[in-house]
C-alpha cells in the first residue's frame, strides 16, 4: 500500500485544505508533530497555521517557535486566539512582539479595571498608536475570554471598559489639538451595550455628548467649541488608516438624532427630554453611563435625567410605543437575512433585551432594586424580586448567554460588525468549533441556536403575562411574588384602561381546579399578549370571558383555542379590536368555529345564501319563526364578513359586494315567508289565494352592491295583480307583505336589525308602500323628475318574482340611461340639487373637510358625479350601464369621458372613505357619519386599516389628501 500523502494526512487531522498547510509547515522549518497537533485542534485549523506564517515572516520563525515551545500556557493561547479570529492574527502579524502578551506571566488571568485601561490608553500620542493599544487590549480581552479565564460576561464588561477608555483617551488627543478646548467642559455618556457594560468585540459605540461653558466663556462659542471636540473624538475612532479602525461612534441618540446639535448644555437636555422625548429615548436612557470627559458634568446629567426614565411607563400607550419600535427594527430587516438575524430577529437578543427592559420600565418604578442597565444582572434582579419566574428567568438567562457568546465568535474573526449567522458549512463548522462543539460542529451549533430562538421567541409572553395569572389564582408560584398592585401596573402599562377589572376577569377565567381552568391558564398568557396588541384590550378580555362563560362547557371550543394557536390568536384580534364583530360573537358565540380555517373566512356567495336561507325560511311554519331563522343565518354571515375583514382578508369592494348579497338574500327569504304568511291569513279569512306577484328593487349602495356595515336597505315594493284579481285586494295584499317584512327584520331581538328604507319610492313618505308596475309606468311616464332617474341609476331588481323584475328594470332604462343624454337643463338642475344637498343636510356644526359622506371629496361628490357621466354618456357608452359606482368609472376612463388620473383619484378618494366609513363601523358598533376625532379612536379604525394605532395620523393626512385632490376633480368634472 503506497505512503499516504502529507496533504491527505493534514485533512485527515482536519486541515480544510491539505496542499496550502503542507506548504505552510514547510516554511515555519522546525515545527515539531506535536504543535500541528496542536494547531489542528483549534476552530480553523487553516486559519490558525496562515497567522502563524505571517507572524513568522515579521518575527523570524526560529523566534516563533522559541517561544511557542518555552510557554505552554501562551502557545495554547495564541493558537486558539489564531484559530478564532483572523483579524487578531492580522494584528500579531503586524506588531509581533504583542505575542509574548499572552505569556503566563505577562496576561492577567482576570479583566483589568477601568482606571488602569485609562491609564494605559491615555499613554498614546496619535491616533495610530492608540489604535495599536486598543487592539493589543482587544487581543487581551479575546485570550482570556476564549480560554475561559473569563465568563461572558466578564469579557463583555471589560470590552465596554475598554471602549469607554478608548473613548477617553481619543478625547485627550482632540483636546490637545484644539487650542480653546479649556473654554467648555464636555461629557461623553456611554449608552447602549456600552453603557450596560455588555458590549460586543465589533458594535457602534452609542454615545451622547453634553457639554457646559468654562467659568466666564461664552455659551456659544462653547458650544461650537464642543461640537468641534465632539466630531475630533469620533473621527479618531472611526477613521481608516494603516492600522485600521477602531469602531463608529454613533450619537444618533441625542435628542433630536441626526437633526440636532451634537452636544448640548445640560438645561437644554433636561428640556428636551421634558417636553419632547418619544417613549424609545427614556428607554434609552436607561443604559446612560459616564464615559470621558468631565466626570462631574457626566454625573449631573445622570442626576437629572435618569429619575425621568421610571416615569415612561407611565405614559400613553408606553408598550404600544416600544412594541411599535420593535415591529419597525423587525420590518427593516432585509427579508434574505430575516431569519438568520442573530440580534434583531424574532427570537434574537433584541427580544430579550426588550422583554427585560420592558419589565425593568413598568416595575422599577417602584422597585428600585430593578434598574441594573445590564441586561443579565436586570434579569436576575427581576427574578429575585418575584417579577419573573426562577425557571423561566434561567432558561432566559441561558438563551441569552449562547446567543450573545455566537455573536461574539461571529464578530471575532474578521472584527467586522456582524450579527447574521452564515449559512456556509465551512463558516458553520469553524464557529461550532469554537464553541466547543467537536462532533458535526455545524449540525449541532444550528441545532442549539434554533433550540434557543424558539424558547426566547416563547418566553416573552410568559415573562410578561404568565405572573398575571399567578397574582390571582393560588397556584405554585416558583417564586413569583407579584402582587396585586405590580399586576395592576403592569397591566396599565400594557394598555388596560381598567386594570383592577382585567385582573377580575383573569381571576374569573382562571380559578379552580376544573379543566377548563386549567387549559385557559395555558392559553391566557398568550392571548392577553393578543389583546394588549389590540386597539381596546379591555373590551376584549371582557368578550373573551363572556364567550368563554357561554362555551366553556362545549368540548370544541376551549380544544381549538389550545390546539388551533391561529384560532386563538384571531378570536383576540377581532374581539380588542372591532366592537360589532364582538357584538356579533357574543350574541352567538358558536361564531368561533369559524376562526382558524381559511376556508370558513370566505364571504358565500350569492346563490348559495339564497339557498339557505329559503331553505332556513321553510323550515319553520310560524312567520315570526322563519324570519328569526332568516335573520340567524344574516348575523351568522355578518360574523364571517366581519372576521374576515377585522383580519384583513377582503378588500372595500369584496365587503361591499358580500355585504349586499346576504341583505339581498335576507330580503327575499323574508319576502317569501311574509307572502306565505299574508297568504295563509287570507285563507283562514276565507279569502282567494295570495292575488298578485311582487319584487323588491334593491337602490342606492344595495342596488351598486356597494354596502357598508352601516348601510340601511334601501328598496322600493312593486307587485302586479294576477289576472283576475281585484287591484285593490292585490295593493292591499301587497302593502301588508312590505310592511310585515319592514317590521320583522327591523324588530329589535339577538339578530342584528335590518332597517328597510322605502323612501326612494316615488312621493317618497307621502307616496303608497308598494305601487303596482302599471302605477310605475305611469307615474314614470308622466312625473318622473331628473333626482328619480339619478336614483333608478342604482336601481336593481333581483328579488321576488324574476319575470316583474326583468320588465321594472326594462321600464326604467330609458328614464337612466336616456337617448342622447340629459339636457342642460336637467345637468343645471342635477347641480342647484346637490348644491342644496350640500348646504342644508351637512348636519350643523359638522366639518365639511371631515364628513365621509357629504364632505369635499367625499362619497356623494364622487357617486353624483359619475352619475351625472352616466345620465350624460350611458346611451352612448354601454359600459356606464351599471349600478357599480366603480365599474361606471372605470367605463368612463376607457371612453375618454375623463382622465385615467383623475379616475384614478377619484376611485382612490371613493375606496378610502368608505374603507374608514366601515372600520368606524367595525370600531364604534355604530355608524358615524364624520370622521372621529378623539385619538384612541382614531388610533382603532387606523389599526384596522392597516396603518397600524401608532400611524393614526397618517391615515388623517392620507385621508385629507385623497378628499382634496377628488374635489379638485370634482370641480372641473362635476361643477365645470
Amino acid at each position: 500500500m503506497p505512503p499516504e500523502s502529507p496533504e491527505l494526512a493534514l485533512a485527515r487531522r482536519g486541515f480544510r485544505d491539505g496542499a496550502a498547510a503542507a506548504a505552510h509547515l514547510a516554511r515555519l522549518d522546525g515545527i515539531d508533530d506535536a504543535l500541528v497537533e496542536q494547531v489542528a485542534s483549534v476552530a480553523s485549523p487553516d486559519t490558525a497555521l496562515a497567522s502563524l506564517v505571517a507572524i513568522a515572516e515579521t518575527w523570524g520563525v526560529e523566534r516563533l517557535l522559541a517561544t511557542l515551545r518555552g510557554d505552554a500556557e501562551l502557545r495554547q493561547r495564541l493558537l486558539i486566539v489564531l484559530g478564532t479570529s483572523e483579524a487578531l492574527g492580522d494584528f500579531l502579524a503586524r506588531h509581533p512582539q504583542h505575542v509574548e502578551d499572552l505569556a503566563a506571566d505577562r496576561l492577567s488571568p482576570v479583566p483589568l479595571d477601568l482606571d488602569l485601561m485609562r491609564q494605559q490608553l491615555g499613554d498614546a500620542d496619535d491616533a495610530d498608536a492608540l489604535r495599536v493599544a486598543y487592539r493589543r487590549k482587544l487581543l487581551h480581552v479575546a485570550a482570556r475570554d476564549l480560554t475561559a479565564l473569563t465568563s461572558f460576561e466578564e469579557s463583555s464588561a471589560e470590552l465596554a471598559d475598554l471602549a469607554m477608555a478608548t473613548l477617553g483617551a481619543a478625547l485627550d488627543l482632540a483636546r490637545r489639538d484644539e487650542p480653546d478646548a479649556d473654554c467648555v467642559r464636555l461629557a461623553v455618556m456611554a449608552m447602549g451595550k456600552t453603557g450596560g457594560r455588555e458590549l460586543n468585540y465589533v458594535s457602534d459605540v452609542d454615545v451622547i455628548f453634553v457639554h457646559e461653558p468654562a467659568d466666564g466663556a461664552d455659551e456659544q462659542v462653547a458650544g461650537r467649541i464642543a461640537a468641534r471636540l465632539a466630531s475630533a473624538m469620533m473621527r479618531l475612532c472611526s477613521d481608516h488608516t494603516r492600522e485600521g479602525t477602531i469602531w463608529e461612534v454613533d450619537a444618533n441618540l441625542r435628542p433630536e438624532g441626526t437633526q440636532g446639535p451634537l452636544s448640548r448644555t445640560l438645561r437644554s437636555h433636561v428640556a428636551y427630554y421634558d417636553r419632547w422625548a418619544s417613549t424609545w429615548e427614556f428607554q434609552a436612557l436607561l443604559k446612560a453611563r459616564f464615559a470621558a470627559g468631565d466626570a462631574e458634568l457626566g454625573q449631573a446629567y445622570l442626576d437629572a435625567l435618569s429619575p425621568k426614565v421610571w416615569e415612561a411607563s407611565t405614559r400613553e400607550n408606553f408598550v404600544r410605543d416600544v412594541r411599535a419600535m420593535r415591529t419597525r427594527v423587525i420590518e427593516n430587516i432585509p427579508s434574505q437575512q430575516r431569519e438568520r438575524q442573530l440580534k434583531l430577529g424574532s427570537g434574537g437578543l433584541r427580544d430579550v433585551e426588550f422583554s427585560v427592559q420592558l419589565l425593568q420600565l413598568v416595575h422599577g418604578r417602584g422597585d428600585a432594586s430593578l434598574r441594573s442597565p445590564t441586561t443579565l444582572e436586570a434579569l436576575r434582579e427581576l427574578t429575585e424580586g418575584g417579577y419573573v419566574g426562577r425557571r423561566d428567568g434561567a432558561a432566559l438567562e441561558d438563551a441569552y448567554e449562547f446567543l450573545r457568546t455566537l455573536e461574539h465568535r461571529i464578530q471575532l474573526y474578521r472584527l467586522r460588525r456582524n450579527h447574521v449567522v452564515p449559512d456556509d458549512e465551512e463558516d458553520l463548522r469553524r464557529l461550532g468549533r469554537s464553541m466547543g462543539y467537536r462532533a458535526n460542529p455545524a449540525e449541532g451549533l444550528v441545532k442549539d441556536w434554533q433550540a434557543h430562538k424558539r424558547l426566547v421567541r416563547r418566553l416573552h409572553e410568559k415573562l410578561f403575562y404568565q405572573p398575571l395569572l399567578e397574582a390571582v389564582t393560588s397556584l405554585p408560584d416558583e417564586g413569583l411574588r407579584l402582587t396585586p398592585e405590580a399586576a395592576q401596573a403592569r397591566l396599565m402599562a400594557l394598555g388596560f384602561k381598567d386594570p383592577k377589572g382585567a385582573l377580575a376577569h383573569i381571576q374569573a377565567l382562571t380559578s379552580g381546579v376544573s379543566r377548563r381552568a386549567a387549559i385557559q391558564r395555558s392559553l391566557l398568557p398568550a392571548m392577553l399578549q393578543w389583546f394588549a396588541e389590540s386597539p381596546a384590550p379591555d373590551a376584549g378580555l371582557l368578550a373573551f370571558r363572556r364567550i368563554s362563560e357561554s362555551l366553556g362547557e362545549s368540548h370544541w371550543y376551549l380544544r381549538k383555542l389550545r390546539d388551533e394557536g391561529e384560532g386563538a390568536e384571531q378570536l383576540a384580534a377581532v374581539v380588542g379590536s372591532s366592537r360589532y364583530v364582538s357584538d356579533l360573537v357574543q350574541r352567538a358565540p358558536d361564531a368561533v368555529a369559524l376562526l382558524g380555517d381559511d376556508a370558513e373566512l370566505v364571504p358565500r356567495d350569492a346563490e348559495r345564501l339564497r339557498g339557505e336561507m329559503q331553505l332556513a325560511a321553510r323550515r319553520h311554519t310560524r312567520p315570526d319563526q322563519a324570519i328569526k331563522a332568516v335573520r340567524r343565518v344574516r348575523r351568522r354571515e355578518l360574523s364571517r364578513i366581519g372576521i374576515a375583514d377585522v383580519l384583513g382578508r377582503l378588500d372595500i369592494d369584496e365587503v361591499g359586494t358580500a355585504l349586499s348579497d346576504l341583505t339581498e338574500a335576507t330580503l327575499g327569504a323574508a319576502l317569501t315567508a311574509s307572502i306565505g304568511a299574508v297568504a295563509r291569513q287570507r285563507e283562514e279569512a276565507g279569502k282567494e289565494p295570495f292575488p298578485t306577484r311582487m319584487a323588491v328593487v334593491l337602490m342606492g349602495r344595495l342596488g351598486g352592491r356597494e354596502s357598508g356595515y352601516g348601510s340601511d336597505a334601501d328598496v322600493m315594493f312593486v307587485h302586479e295583480p294576477l289576472p283576475g284579481a281585484d287591484d285593490g285586494e292585490a295593493a292591499a295584499a301587497a302593502t301588508a307583505v312590505a310592511t310585515s317584512l319592514r317590521t320583522t327584520l327591523g324588530a329589535p331581538g339577538d339578530d342584528p336589525a335590518l332597517e328597510v328604507d322605502a323612501e326612494l319610492r316615488p312621493d317618497g313618505r307621502n307616496g303608497p308602500l308598494v305601487r303596482s308596475f302599471a302605477a310605475y309606468a305611469s307615474y314614470y311616464e308622466k312625473y318622473s323628475a331628473v333626482w328619480e332617474a339619478q336614483a333608478l341609476l342604482r336601481a336593481r331588481a333581483s328579488v321576488g318574482d324574476a319575470d316583474l323584475c326583468a320588465r321594472f328594470e326594462a321600464l326604467v332604462e330609458p328614464l337612466r340611461w336616456p337617448d342622447g343624454g340629459v339636457s342642460d337643463a336637467q345637468v343645471r338642475e342635477i347641480r342647484r340639487i346637490k348644491a342644496r344637498v350640500e348646504a342644508e343636510r351637512l348636519p350643523r356644526g359638522a366639518n365639511p373637510k371631515t364628513h365621509l359622506k357629504l364632505g369635499r371629496g367625499g362619497i356623494a361628490d364622487v357617486e353624483w358625479t359619475v352619475q351625472l357621466l352616466q345620465l350624460q354618456h350611458a346611451h352612448a357608452v354601454p359600459g356606464l350601464r351599471t349600478t357599480s359606482t366603480c365599474g361606471a368609472l372605470a367605463a368612463a376612463a376607457d371612453a375618454g369621458l375623463v382622465t385615467a388620473d383623475d379616475a384614478e383619484v377619484l376611485l382612490h378618494a371613493w375606496r378610502l372613505v368608505s374603507r374608514i366609513r366601515n372600520a368606524v363601523v367595525l370600531m364604534r358598533g355604530k355608524p358615524a357619519e364624520s370622521m372621529v376625532e378623539q385619538s384612541e379612536e382614531r388610533a382603532g379604525v387606523a389599526h384596522l386599516l392597516g396603518y397600524g394605532q401608532q400611524h393614526s395620523e397618517r391615515m388623517v393626512d392620507d385621508y385629507l389628501r385623497a378628499t382634496r385632490h377628488a374635489r379638485q376633480v370634482v370641480e372641473r368634472i362635476f361643477w365645470e
